[in-house]
């Protein structure tokens, strides 16, 4: 039987061999007391390799985006973000849960972004009836909007816009290095300007566990108390810092092969007269089945399945694959071959 081609997520990615052998020789202490050498080597590298003066280790990227709202906002404040967006979407509503965090929500551009005229009419002035605006907040890439990487200028004017009316910018960059990759540019270039952002090691990287929120110094403190009320005091760390360290290290400048796949597979799919295919960016690849389809959904979904594809429907109709370390050349070959098979189209 041929091996299982997982295409759900990038979050499905096992470790490397070399994040296992570092996780096994990792030297480790007690986080929560700062003496994991591990977890501190990680946190320094992180805020070197993004320009920022420090960073913080936590278990995941939702964890990182609420301490980092906490850290920025106060109960009653008010956060700019978009619709669209996985911190609204897909966080449980976290910033008011747990934060007393009002969000604004503004509408995603097909882009991602998020009109600059609109952020602007959304900032509140200073009246008593109103809650204060405090921070905006983006998303690059943007999972929900194909994968698409934010503009280097467009981050810019963002920033600059925050800044002229006091607020702070905040930046979900779950997928950065996919960002800077697909744009051609340092990551560092991308979040000079923010004031912070978090950065998830365990998707396209391909570390098992854990994220990382970047930013000034006192930030970093505001958020290191913020993780620590959220539960995220680890203590013996290291063992999946290093994983984390091998990450940052090895990982990124091989992102480029996963865009590329992802675009492969959305040219094989484009011949399919059964689907319409969205537009592919980075390594993420959205796509639906024509109302002509044979299959629905679930139908497609189960044949899938059934020749060792994991590629479940979002939606009646719809779908989103995401490429990754563990995804190579044949696997996109032999899902092409399953598509056209399944859907009875000679072709590949």
């Amino acid at each position: 039987m041929n091996r299982l081609i997982d295409l759900r997520s990038d979050t499905v990615t096992h470790p490397t061999p070399a994040m296992r052998a570092a996780m096994a020789d990792a030297p480790v202490g007690d986080d929560v007391y700062g003496e994991d050498p591990t977890v501190n080597r990680l946190q320094a590298l992180a805020a070197e390799r993004l320009g920022k003066e420090a960073a913080l280790f936590v278990p995941s990227g939702t964890m990182g985006n609420l301490a980092s709202l906490l850290a920025h906002c106060g109960r009653g404040d008010e956060v700019i973000l978009g619709d669209r967006s996985h911190i609204f979407l897909n966080e449980q509503g976290g910033m008011a849960a747990l934060g007393g965090i009002m969000p604004h929500t503004l509408p995603n551009q097909s882009d991602g972004t998020l009109c600059l005229a609109e952020i602007a009419a959304a900032i509140r002035g200073d009246n008593v009836h109103y809650p204060r605006t405090r921070l905006v907040c983006l998303e690059n890439t943007h999972n929900v909007c194909d994968g698409a990487p934010l503009p280097l200028d467009y981050v810019r004017a963002a920033a600059d816009l925050a800044h002229a009316h006091g607020l702070g910018l905040h930046v979900d960059g779950a997928r950065l290095f996919n960002a800077a990759a697909a744009l051609g540019v340092d990551v560092t270039e991308l979040v000079a300007e923010v004031d912070s952002v978090s950065l998830c090691l365990s998707k396209g990287l391909s570390a098992p566990v854990g994220s990382l929120i970047c930013g000034s110094s006192p930030f970093i403190h505001a958020a290191h108390r913020a993780r620590k009320v959220l539960g995220g005091g680890m203590r013996q760390a290291g063992v999946i810092a290093a994983a984390g360290i091998v990450a940052l290290q090895e990982m990124p400048g091989r992102l480029t092969e996963d865009h590329q796949r992802a675009r492969r597979l959305a040219e094989g799919f484009a011949a399919l007269p059964n689907l319409q295919v969205g537009p592919v960016h980075t390594n993420i690849l959205y796509f639906s089945l024509s109302d002509d389809c044979p299959l629905d959904g679930a139908g497609l979904a189960a044949a899938l399945d059934a020749r060792g594809i994991l590629l479940p429907n979002r939606g009646p109709r719809s779908f989103r694959v995401v490429t990754h370390y563990w995804i190579d050349d044949q696997d996109v070959e032999q899902v092409l071959s399953a598509m056209y098979e399944i859907l009875d189209i000679e072709g590949v």
